[in-house]
């Protein structure tokens, strides 16, 4: 049955077909191996997939990732870290690291951020001298601190597959975010010695001042998130709606960048994004309601027996199968189909859910930097307007350092543990 529905995915994903097409023929095909196909069952879920109340963060997260855009809180942000470590040798990078973040902790969207920063810091490092490969690898790096940094989407769309819960998940990985920016900005430091580049002048105490003041709506959304989330004043999915609310406030009312007339377009680009997630998620639990009426868990967890007692060893195999299959999957179907398999191992295990999926999560944003299928390095490529090979010569030592952070966190647990149980 393993090889029934990983072959035809396979297959089907190699004929070219989108890959929620994809799942569902794959989840034909393993119907028909049951004996069991039923047209009606695949409409029922497919329906109940996409009808869960936490998934209802995910088009609100969007929206909000899209009014912050419109509404000017983006280009604030940028402003205020290039006004705050501008003047630094090699200050544009930070500024780069900084801005990825303040945006992760806003949208949860690795591509989306990675966009935004691409588009408006790039032409500015390469017109200071910074070498493009380089600024695009680091950029394209700091955009995947957003499916780590509350609030990801990928942790709610992990929460609505395993069962675990999202605002754990949300506090568990905030300090991993923070080590992967921390990582960057030691890299950074190391290799820009390379790059002759203008340093921008210096900004004075009442610029900074006046920067900070300016931006300091848009920072007070991750601390509303993150407090409402803590104090249990709000879900995540309420949290989402919070979010958006909050940024089409101040797009419209306080830095009157947004306009009346924008919002539909606004609105309808932020649908189509959602519905592209959605029809995925929807057609991947369809799969996954297969998978667990096939007992395909038991058999993995039957292969995997020998290593339930060595918990480090299985994991250290569980992220080497994670990693990849991120060289050949997006992080959304890589998400929906391998964790209906892969919680019952890790509950048999013993091992906290909490904390493997922030390891979890992790690992699918580093494949969003892997060739051929990185959905984040084809988005760089395209606003840097660099081949693939040469933003990998710029990427390898920022992806060298996301990898060696996932593998602390595998050492060493209580880096994820220990935190999550400051903040709840």
């Amino acid at each position: 049955m393993i090889g029934v529905f990983v072959g035809s995915l396979l297959g089907a994903m190699a004929l070219g077909m989108p890959i929620a097409f994809a799942l569902l023929v794959s989840s034909v095909i393993l119907m028909y191996a049951l004996g069991i196909f039923d047209s009606q069952i695949i409409a029922q879920n497919l329906i109940s997939g996409a009808d869960n109340f936490p998934l209802m963060a995910i088009p609100f997260f969007m929206l909000a990732g899209e009014l912050m855009n419109q509404g000017g809180l983006s280009r604030r942000i940028v402003e205020m870290a290039m006004t705050l470590v501008g003047h630094i040798r090699g200050g544009l990078g930070y500024v780069a690291i900084l801005a990825a973040l303040l945006f992760a902790s806003i949208s949860g969207s690795a591509v989306a951020d990675t966009a935004a920063l691409g588009a408006v810091l790039i032409p500015i490092m390469a017109k200071a001298g910074y070498n493009v490969n380089r600024s695009s690898g680091l950029i394209a790096t700091g955009g995947i601190i957003a499916p780590v940094l509350p609030p990801s989407i990928g942790f709610i769309i992990f929460g609505v597959a395993s069962g675990v819960s999202i605002t754990q998940l949300f506090m568990a990985g905030i300090v991993p975010g923070l080590l992967m920016a921390l990582g960057l900005v030691v890299t950074w430091a190391i290799v820009a010695r390379k790059d002759k580049v203008e340093v921008q002048p210096r900004a004075s105490v009442k610029e900074m001042l006046a920067a900070v003041r300016h931006g300091i709506w848009a920072l007070f959304l991750p601390v509303i998130i993150i407090a409402g989330l803590k104090f249990g004043i709000f879900t995540p999915t309420e949290a989402a709606v919070v979010a958006a609310v909050y940024a089409l406030f101040v797009g419209l009312i306080v830095y009157r960048e947004l306009k009346v007339k924008d919002l539909f377009n606004v609105f309808v680009h932020a649908g189509k994004m959602t519905s592209v997630v959605m029809f995925l998620v929807a057609a991947a639990l369809v799969s996954s309601w297969l998978i667990t009426v096939a007992n395909l868990p038991g058999a993995v967890i039957g292969m995997l027996e020998p290593f339930l007692d060595k918990p480090l060893l299985l994991l250290i195999m569980i992220n080497l199968l994670v990693i990849v299959v991120g060289t050949a999957m997006d992080m959304t179907p890589t998400i929906l189909i391998l964790t209906p398999v892969l919680m019952p191992i890790i509950d048999a295990a013993g091992i906290d859910p909490v904390y493997f999926g922030v390891l979890f999560i992790l690992n699918n944003a580093i494949g969003l930097l892997t060739p051929p299928v990185g959905t984040v390095l084809n988005v760089m490529c395209g606003i840097s307007k660099i081949s693939l090979e040469d933003l990998m010569k710029g990427i390898w030592p920022f992806l060298l350092v996301e990898v060696i952070i996932l593998i602390l966190l595998i050492l060493f647990p209580s880096l994820v543990l220990v935190p999550l149980e400051w903040f709840t």
